[in-house]
Formats: structure tokens, C-alpha cells, sequence
């Protein structure tokens, strides 16, 4: 049977969950080569919503993401 719940002892989840909860902004690098910007609104085990300067949210998938960070 597998885990539907976020593993919230990984590091990764962590780094994601203290982003989050801290509105910073996140520059996310897609397999697709595109580059978006935003403050993380939520995750969960398949997908994080990256919110962009317009308010507009986008939802990406976790297996689409070759990297993310916080801007500086």
C-alpha cells in the first residue's frame, strides 16, 4: 500500500514547508527549461502552487522541477 501523506521528516519537504510559511520567493527550474518565480502557497506529495507577482498561482508538478531555491 502505498503513502498518499507528505513525508515530513524528508529535508526537502522541510526546506518547502519553512518557505512557505515564510512567504519568501522561490525561483523554480523546470525540465522544460522554463524559470518561474513566486512565493510557494502550498504541497503535497505530487505538487507544489507557486503564486507569481500577479496573484496568479500555478501548479507544478514535483517531477517537472530540476531545481528550486529562494531569490535573493
Amino acid at each position: 500500500m502505498a503513502t498518499t501523506e507528505l513525508e515530513t521528516g524528508l529535508p526537502s519537504v522541510r526546506q518547502m514547508q519553512t518557505l512557505i510559511r515564510e512567504s519568501k520567493e522561490v525561483e523554480l527550474k523546470l525540465i522544460t527549461n522554463d524559470l518561474l518565480t513566486g512565493k510557494m502557497s502550498w504541497q503535497d506529495q505530487y505538487c507544489v502552487c507557486l503564486v507569481d507577482h500577479y496573484d496568479q498561482p500555478t501548479v507544478v508538478w514535483r517531477q517537472a522541477i530540476v531545481y528550486m531555491k529562494p531569490k535573493m
